[in-house]
Parts: C-alpha cells; sequence; structure tokens
C-alpha cells in the first residue's frame, strides 16, 4: 500500500508552493507554543529540492521557532491560570507538565537546551520556562542555540544530498514509513506488557 509515497509527494508540492517560506515560518512560530507538527517535516524537503536555500531557510525556522518560544514563556508567566492550565486539562498532559516542571527544578536552564535540540516536544518547555519564571534571556539564548544547532543540522544534512537524495528516499518512503509504524506499535504493545 503506497500510503506514505503519496503524502512525500503532497508535501513536496507543498515545498514549491509561492507561499512555502511563510508556511514554514508559520509552522515554526506555532509548534514552539500549540502545533503538534515540528517545522523539520516542511524544512527537511525545502532543503533537499532547493538545496540553494537551505542556510536561509534554516536561519527562518529558528528565528520563528525562537520567536514562537518566547511567546509560549510569556503566557506561562502572564496566562498560566487563564489561558494555559485549561488547554493543558483538555489535551490530558498534566502529568507531562509535572514531570517538566521537575526537570526544570532538577536540571535549570540545560533542559531548555536539550528539549530544543530533541524530539521532545518544545512547546511544553516554553509554556513551563515561563511558569516557572525561570530568567528570559537565558531561557533565549538555549533556545536560540539549540534550535538553531538541529535546524542547521536538518538543513546541512538534506542539502548535502540534495535533489538526487529526494529520488532515493521517494523509492524507499514506503518501506521506511510502514517500519516506523510497526516498530511504534510494538514499542506501545511492550510498554503496556511492561508496566
Amino acid at each position: 500500500m503506497k500510503l506514505f509515497s503519496a503524502l512525500y509527494d503532497r508535501v513536496l508540492s507543498w515545498t514549491k508552493h509561492p507561499k512555502a517560506d511563510w508556511l514554514l515560518g508559520l509552522i515554526s512560530f506555532t509548534e514552539s507554543v500549540i502545533f503538534p507538527i515540528p517545522p523539520d517535516v516542511m524544512l527537511a524537503p525545502m532543503a533537499m529540492t532547493q538545496p540553494q536555500r537551505a542556510w536561509r531557510l534554516a536561519a527562518l525556522t529558528t528565528l520563528c521557532s525562537v520567536a514562537g518560544g518566547a511567546l509560549g514563556y510569556l503566557l506561562g508567566y502572564w496566562a498560566y491560570d487563564a489561558a494555559v492550565l485549561p488547554m493543558v486539562e483538555a489535551l490530558g498532559y498534566q502529568d507531562k507538565l509535572a514531570r517538566v516542571s521537575d526537570w526544570f527544578t532538577e536540571y535549570g536552564v540545560w533542559i531548555v537546551f536539550i528539549a530544543g535540540f530533541s524530539p521532545i516536544p518544545y512547546k511544553l518547555f516554553t509554556v513551563t520556562a515561563g511558569v516557572m519564571q525561570m530568567m528570559f534571556l537565558p531561557f533565549i539564548i538555549a533556545s536560540a542555540v539549540s534550535r538553531g544547532l538541529r535546524f542547521y543540522l536538518v538543513a546541512w544534512l538534506l542539502k548535502t544530498g540534495g535533489p538526487a537524495m529526494a529520488l532515493k528516499l521517494r523509492r524507499y518512503v514506503d518501506f521506511i514509513g510502514w517500519s516506523v509504524v510497526v516498530v511504534a506499535v510494538l514499542g506501545y504493545f511492550i510498554y503496556q506488557w511492561v508496566n
């Protein structure tokens, strides 16, 4: 079943849209606050199919992501009870927020750096940094460095592969996609069995 190749083709077509840069910036900004899909999904194919623009796209992604992180911080700092708490409760993230708060207490600014670079949902950390009233400047610096490292790494990897990589990836995308689904399902059942 060629589900993933159709999705792959759709995403590649989005990268050629005249407003693709705006969409990348919007995804990068909103992902740092609420949006569930990371900007890498848009950055990677754009850097791969337009390698001459890869560094500019990484810069745009980084700037918009850090700006969104600042908004998440301010929401946590100023509007936790009014805006953040109802959303956390509606999404069932109370336990995640408590765990992230514990990590802030234990690791301080380093947890922002780790979250900014890793696939952990960054939005949890931007809002929690505000709730915990972390100093704003260290938060912004850690966010800028970690998000920049992540997005420039993605851009470099895909720029290096270029359009030839896009063709090779297209050939194997269904196998890769279904493999990830199988691993995720197995991981879920193993987790349930162990706990």
